[in-house]
């Protein structure tokens, strides 16, 4: 069984159809690169697989079961905006989804449960090489290092499924590199199963394991909002292309056209 399936999934708002017959499905560990024009529903479709919108039509399932149409610890998200708390220390900030875990209503944790979450907190922090910015406050950091405290909060709970929608593209170059290679670095030690939006194609085939390209195969001049898009390119990649330096191929015998 595959280990997450996109049977027949449609989204509309109204009569805008935003995505329509996405089929395909996922399998565990793979590192899926989402590219297409703008406005073409990959941002929606993450949504979706977050659960924060649901499908219209069709079904999603994960290891055989509907996902959950709700946000859940078994999916980390990370957004080109930092989703920071500016009045609590990066410790703080990775601390605080396993502090609400433990008591939501109470959003604190003491005693040995405290110490425990705070060593938590401290390897994620270490993975993400924050290790000596932990009692900063964000101002206090770089975009960088921001963004790095926000992969630290997204993971810190061990999801199964990392999502990250353009997540680098408010970063520098030279920032923006590290960030790629830390991101690579932790799907791979993790274990996870990954989704990442990105307008930056060279990106998406370097980081990739699998890109999907998204844009409308329909199209009505008159009635611009009737058709969605869908997957048009389905295209497994070298997954050892960034133990070359990034210098990869594309095994053209595996792609699939939706």
């Amino acid at each position: 069984m595959s280990y997450l399936q996109i049977r027949n999934v449609w989204k509309t708002y109204d009569d805008n159809v935003i995505l329509e017959k996405l089929n395909f499905t996922i399998e565990k560990g793979e590192f899926c690169t989402l590219i297409g024009p703008s406005g073409c529903g990959k941002s929606t479709f993450l949504r979706m697989l977050l659960g924060k919108e649901s499908p219209t039509r069709g079904t999603i399932l994960l290891e055989g079961e509907p996902l959950s149409n709700e946000p859940g610890s078994d999916r980390g998200v990370v957004f080109q905006k930092y989703t920071l708390f500016p009045h609590l220390r990066a410790l703080e900030n990775v601390m605080l989804g396993l502090e609400m875990e433990h008591s939501a209503f109470l959003g604190k944790a003491f005693g040995s449960a405290r110490r425990r979450i705070k060593e938590e907190a401290m390897e994620m922090i270490k993975a993400v090489g924050l290790e000596q910015s932990a009692h900063k406050y964000p101002s206090e950091l770089s975009g960088g290092m921001q963004q790095r405290l926000s992969i630290a909060q997204a993971l810190v709970k061990k999801p199964k499924i990392l999502l990250l929608d353009e997540p680098f593209g408010a970063l520098d170059p030279g920032s923006r590199s590290d960030m790629q290679e830390l991101v690579h670095g932790l799907w791979q030690t993790y274990g996870l199963t990954a989704f990442m939006v990105t307008h930056d194609v060279k990106e998406a085939f370097e980081l990739g394991t699998r890109l999907l390209v998204f844009d409308k195969v329909r199209n009505d001049p008159h009635s611009p909002n009737a058709y969605g898009a869908t997957v048009v390119n389905d295209i497994k990649l070298d997954k050892n292309k960034r133990k070359n330096k990034g210098e990869g191929h594309v095994d053209h015998d595996e792609t699939i056209i939706a």
